[in-house]
């Protein structure tokens, strides 16, 4: 391992020399590649080095305890070397983490996706929610957020809501979210007082860059209609709303919410080369493993990840049974607890791939 980390400390010391570099100015994509992956080598460094400093000083301490005859001088080693052995093991553990190989594109930006499932309008309020938990988390970590599309039904019901996400690892932070979410509580429709069970899917994609995915306008036919919705000047009166379907893959992208044309065509063919990346990784990752199973549920409560226990202010996500009493708190953005024992759950799992 210390071999690798200092392979990891040259390939820092490399970029901040690029970075330094007048060539790389007019470069844009390149400077933004490159300052990316060295905030993520930076953020791991202090870990890297406690760790080489830790194991040299015990492997010096336990060549003194042969070398050293002074049993004076040997007391004090072994009062040194005591704590340093107890501390090293746990950070060793953590190295090997951050030492497994990342996937590249963990590192992209996302693009999320919710639409109300089984539950009416429910569904969609619970959608909403789970839009202004995102909306939280998003704002907590430092990220930018923008919506590319929506579509709401009554009481601010989601039946539909895209919005991409921008910042360092948001990817592969955020993919874990994609699947069916569950709720139970008292819907405001229920005038009763009976808890409903509800449900809305949440996809996560990878945004796609316009190098990567290169699209053939042949392969694609775009509509252009009027939008729908409550008032306003463009309503029904311009053709701004586009559509868009690829038709390869019959992979349907609309947007409506802009007033010009060319705002909502850009925004869709944003969405639209993401979903087709988001097919092709999906593809490729079903061939590498058999045991492989879609992010993207249906909205049927048969295939929740997490259940939202509003009554009990409960928490579970069914993938790795983790189960949390604040419930609150994470509708309040705090989803760092869970994402973090996915996070880890994941890297166990590759961690065995790559040891196996």
């Amino acid at each position: 391992m210390i071999e690798k980390i200092k392979e990891i400390i040259d390939r820092q010391k490399r970029i901040e020399d690029e970075l330094a570099s007048p060539d790389i100015i007019n470069d844009r994509a390149l400077m933004e590649k490159l300052s990316k992956e060295y905030r993520g080598l930076k953020k791991n460094m202090p870990v890297y080095l406690k760790y080489m400093a830790l194991a040299k000083a015990v492997s010096d301490d336990r060549a003194l305890l042969k070398s050293e005859t002074d049993p004076e001088l040997l007391g004090i080693v072994r009062e040194e070397l005591c704590p340093f052995e107890q501390e090293l093991p746990a950070l060793e553990e953590k190295v090997k983490y951050l030492l497994v190989p990342k996937d590249p594109i963990d590192e992209k930006n996302a693009l999320v996706e919710i639409r109300a499932g089984t539950g009416g309008v429910e569904a969609g309020i619970f959608g909403a929610d789970l839009f202004r938990m995102y909306m939280h988390y998003i704002e907590n970590k430092g990220w930018k957020s923008e919506v590319l599309s929506s579509s709401f039904g009554e009481m601010g019901a989601i039946k539909e809501l895209i919005f991409s996400v921008t910042g360092d690892d948001v990817y592969g932070t955020l993919k874990f979210e994609s699947g069916v979410h569950r709720v139970q509580r008292v819907p405001q429709t229920e005038a009763q007082g009976r808890i409903h069970t509800s449900a809305a899917s949440v996809a996560v994609f990878p945004e796609a860059d316009d190098v990567e995915l290169s699209i053939d306008p042949s392969e694609l036919r775009i509509d252009v209609f009027r939008a729908g919705g409550k008032g306003g000047q463009h309503v029904n009166k311009t053709e701004s709303a586009v559509r868009i379907v690829h038709l390869p893959t019959g992979i349907t992208v609309q947007c409506q919410d802009e007033k010009s044309q060319m705002k909502n065509k850009a925004r869709a063919m944003k969405i639209l080369t993401s979903r087709i990346m988001d097919a092709k990784i999906s593809e490729k990752q079903a061939r590498e493993s058999a045991t492989r199973k879609t992010i993207v549920g249906t909205g049927d409560r048969s295939e929740k990840i997490r259940t939202y226990n509003f009554p009990q202010n409960r928490l579970t996500d069914h993938r790795i049974n983790l189960t949390l009493y604040k419930l609150d708190a994470v509708m309040n953005g705090d989803l760092q607890d869970i994402i973090d024992a996915l996070i880890l759950a994941e890297l166990n799992s590759r961690l065995q791939t790559v040891n196996s």
